[in-house]
């Protein structure tokens, strides 16, 4: 395949192209992948990823079988919204939006989320093209050798084109299974807006026995929280997008794997490529830095879901399916989409907050000794946030914020204690000025 790539003929058979990078194999999407391939042979002598080809895969497959809301859809999640806010503002002390909440097509959110989709998948993307190209360099035939030379360039366009193309295809689909900009646990969309996508709403209420007005306003509720919480703590977004992208640049590719797929990789029977770039078998076990790296982000996206799913709790009391509505968004979020399973499989990366039923039940407690202000004060700076040490152990977050709040001297940890004694020491030992 290679060869016949680099000599120019077309006796490549682009089905097996597709099924090898786990692409649809339809006639039109096929056209797409030779053409973009071309582009790539043609004009990809920087190596760069071109992303434009993540951002149109990803709006043509989110097209498909898009419904724009109605006029009655849009007076009722207008209504929706308004009343969130109304209750939201008896429950958390953070600023309100500046800007009013948006309806998204399923296009359309694919075009607002896909900045912040490329710059969290740049990273691997680029390791596999960076890994590919080498592997290919060094295991390609003697005949090969002198046409390899001057072609590392293209491979590594070619991977980036492929990789973007598998990215647009996640998203597209991951439009048709979000109800909100929040819904992935991540603030995807950067001007701290919040919105909802009419469709997917409507489809997520079809199978609850709840009149869609209650369903409506607990999903408004919901990502009108998590929208404040990000204008209101504007370091929390660049915070977690920089733990996520750090994480990604941790991530290589096995290329003793890459390796055994070349030396024995069949064009006619691409299956086996596949599923390793399905299951991510190409990608190494994590590094200790990044096992302490994941746990931090974690942490902090546990932090985030736990306090929405509280306020939340809270705000949505007088809706009378409010506990149906919490119990499906659970269910949804434990089991994760099939997008975001190939999220996951391309960026080595689950978005899901495993800790989230410990970061809620700690959040219910601080709310319930210290009050909503005292609650919503801790998310003023990162230094204020509780820790992993605090989801195991609310009791004494609880205990160092209600002794603060009473003006008592704070409990000192061993690490304090030791350098409070160090300075009592040396101040004890300094001979005394007459």
């Amino acid at each position: 395949m290679l060869r016949d790539i680099l000599s120019g003929k077309s006796s490549i058979d682009p089905s097996q192209l597709a099924g090898a990078a786990g692409l649809p194999s339809d006639p039109a999407s096929i056209a797409a992948l030779m053409s973009q391939l071309q582009g790539a042979l043609q004009g990809g002598v920087d190596g760069g990823i071109n992303w434009d080809i993540a951002l149109s895969q990803g709006q043509e497959r989110a097209a498909a079988g898009a419904l724009a809301p109605t006029p009655k859809e849009r007076a009722e999640l207008d209504q929706a919204f308004h009343v969130a806010a109304l209750w939201l503002d008896d429950v958390i002390s953070v600023a309100e939006l500046t800007t009013s909440p948006r309806l998204m097509t399923r296009k359309e959110w694919v075009t607002a989320t896909m900045p912040l989709w490329t710059q969290l998948a740049e990273p691997v993307a680029t390791s596999i093209s960076d890994s590919l190209t080498r592997v290919l360099t060094e295991q390609a035939p003697e005949e090969l050798q002198g046409m390899m030379a001057g072609a590392s360039q293209v491979m590594r366009s070619i991977g980036g084109t492929l990789f973007a193309m598998q990215l647009g295809q996640v998203v597209g689909q991951l439009a048709s299974e979000v109800v909100s900009g929040g819904d992935v646990g991540i603030p995807l969309l950067s001007d701290q807006v919040a919105a909802l996508l009419p469709q997917n709403v409507a489809e997520f209420g079809e199978g609850l026995d709840v009149p869609i007005d209650q369903v409506q306003i607990y999903l408004a509720v919901r990502e009108l929280a998590h929208a404040r919480l990000f204008r209101h703590s504007r370091w929390l977004r660049l915070h977690l997008v920089s733990s996520i992208t750090d994480f990604a640049r941790g991530i290589h590719i096995d290329t003793g794997r890459l390796e055994e797929l070349a030396e024995g990789f069949d064009p006619s029977n691409p299956e086996e490529l596949r599923q390793a770039m399905v299951n991510g078998s190409l990608i190494p076990p994590k590094t200790d830095a990044q096992l302490a790296a994941l746990d931090r982000l974690e942490t902090m996206l546990a932090l985030v879901e736990g306090w929405v799913d509280v306020v939340t709790l809270e705000a949505t009391e007088r809706l009378p399916k409010a506990d149906a509505i919490a119990e499906t968004v659970k269910r949804r979020r434990a089991s994760g989409g099939p997008a975001e399973s190939a999220f996951s499989t391309l960026v080595g990366l689950e978005l899901r907050p495993r800790r989230l039923r410990e970061a809620a039940a700690m959040w219910q407690a601080v709310t319930d000794a210290v009050g909503n202000e005292g609650r919503d004060e801790l998310w003023a700076h990162p230094d204020l946030l509780p820790t992993s040490a605090d989801l195991d152990d609310p009791k004494s977050l609880v205990a160092r914020l209600t002794g603060s709040a009473q003006g008592s001297e704070p409990v000192l940890d061993e690490i304090d204690q030791a350098l409070e004694d160090l300075l009592r020491d040396d101040n004890t030992d300094r001979p005394h000025e007459a």
